[in-house]
């Protein structure tokens, strides 16, 4: 009896801890969001100078960081530069199909047998415009000190990187304990970085596919739309259905007749099942041992903590997650509830003819042991 009480207590104890845990992420969210999209663009940018390091035998291990640094800054600019210059027109021509629109509204008005079908201007008249406006105001105005936060974490993060071994070696004195904490944290890394090169690849798969088939058709903006389009793919399920339902609805607008949209909306369709259904779980396979319910749980979950920061981020979050649960006996039936096999200590990202030596995570005990230091310093 002392026994099951105590295991019952035990988890009863990590329940509370799950809730108060949420419910400190969600009040500390304008301050939390910005510390972790930096995070994770500080393992994209850690990653990426791997991968320079590795492919480019003239990039010395010094040079990559900084590198690595100097082109994502550049990517980033180039995708600033070209929202802002593609936006604007983007809206006008939005206005412009206003007519249109209103024969749309007009027929599935009649569909529906309502006998005043309602205007995009009577909408638009029924709007606090000074309400949205003020809305839209703030929205701006938190993108752009998010995101000037998020660059001055990632300054520091970066920055702090040679630390960071010494900080572990003060929390963890004991070295097989220390041995431990670097496995985890290796588990982690290889499952987002995984994840990245993942939806990356996928998504320029789905955004080129997918400007193809509307510049075949002849929609505006096609080129806008497949950046969208990319964008999304990064949002589980959620970006999957933006991908293949927003395009053929705004064709409904811009055609005459239904034909370029129906042409659009099963092209689309047929893309989004073969790269989802074949390529995609080849690529992926089980590298990041999630069950796909938690998928869901976790988007909705993250989503409605902190919006679409959490959307964007719920699968590498949770992924995070389940290998810390994992490394307590208390918290150990969370993380393999969350697995796909339940062994949340497997992160199986064996890449295509990969040697299972730089896959597999390195042993935690025995003289073996010593490679994973040497990966976390490497990183």
């Amino acid at each position: 009896m002392p026994v099951t009480e105590s295991i019952v207590a035990r988890n009863a104890l990590v329940i509370l801890a799950v809730i108060a845990g949420g419910a400190t992420l969600y009040v500390l969210a304008s301050i939390l969001t910005p510390l972790a999209l930096a995070m994770f663009l500080a393992v994209m940018i850690d990653g990426f100078a791997r991968v320079l390091q590795h492919r480019l035998p003239h990039v010395s291990k010094r040079a990559a960081l900084p590198l690595a640094i100097v082109i994502a800054i550049g990517l980033f600019g180039g995708t600033a530069f070209f929202v802002a210059e593609n936006g604007a027109g983007f809206a006008t021509q939005l206005v412009a199909y206003g007519p249109r629109l209103d024969a749309v509204i007009a027929q599935v008005a009649g569909l529906a047998h309502i006998d005043r079908p309602p205007t995009v201007l009577s909408i638009v008249k029924g709007l606090d415009a000074s309400k949205y406006l003020g809305l839209v105001a703030r929205a701006v105005q938190d993108f752009a000190s998010t995101a000037l936060f998020v660059l001055v974490y990632l300054a520091f993060i970066l920055a702090s990187r040679k630390g960071w071994e010494r900080k572990a070696i003060g929390l963890f004195p004991v070295r097989e304990e220390r041995q431990d904490a670097v496995v985890a944290f290796l588990r982690i890394r290889d499952g987002v970085e995984r994840y990245l090169f993942v939806q990356t690849v996928t998504g320029l798969m789905v955004a080129g596919l997918s400007w193809i088939a509307m510049a075949a058709v002849g929609l505006h903006d096609a080129l806008f739309w497949a950046f969208l389009i990319f964008l999304a793919v990064y949002i589980p399920v959620a970006g999957g259905v933006f991908a293949g339902v927003a395009p053929p609805l705004f064709a409904l607008v811009q055609f005459p007749s239904y034909g370029q949209a129906i042409i659009l909306f099963v092209v689309l369709q047929l893309i989004g099942i073969v790269i989802g259904n074949v390529i995609y779980p080849r690529m992926q396979g089980r590298s990041l041992n999630i069950d796909p319910v938690i998928v869901l749980l976790s988007l909705a979950f993250w989503s409605a903590i902190w919006g679409v920061t959490g959307a964007f981020l719920s699968t590498p979050l949770t992924v995070m997650a389940m290998v810390v649960l994992a490394q307590f006996d208390g918290s150990r039936w969370i993380a393999v509830i969350l697995s796909a096999d339940g062994d949340p200590q497997q992160l199986k990202n064996k890449m295509p003819n990969e040697p299972p030596d730089k896959a597999d995570p390195p042993p935690t005990k025995g003289p073996h042991a010593k490679p994973a230091v040497r990966r976390a310093r490497q990183s």
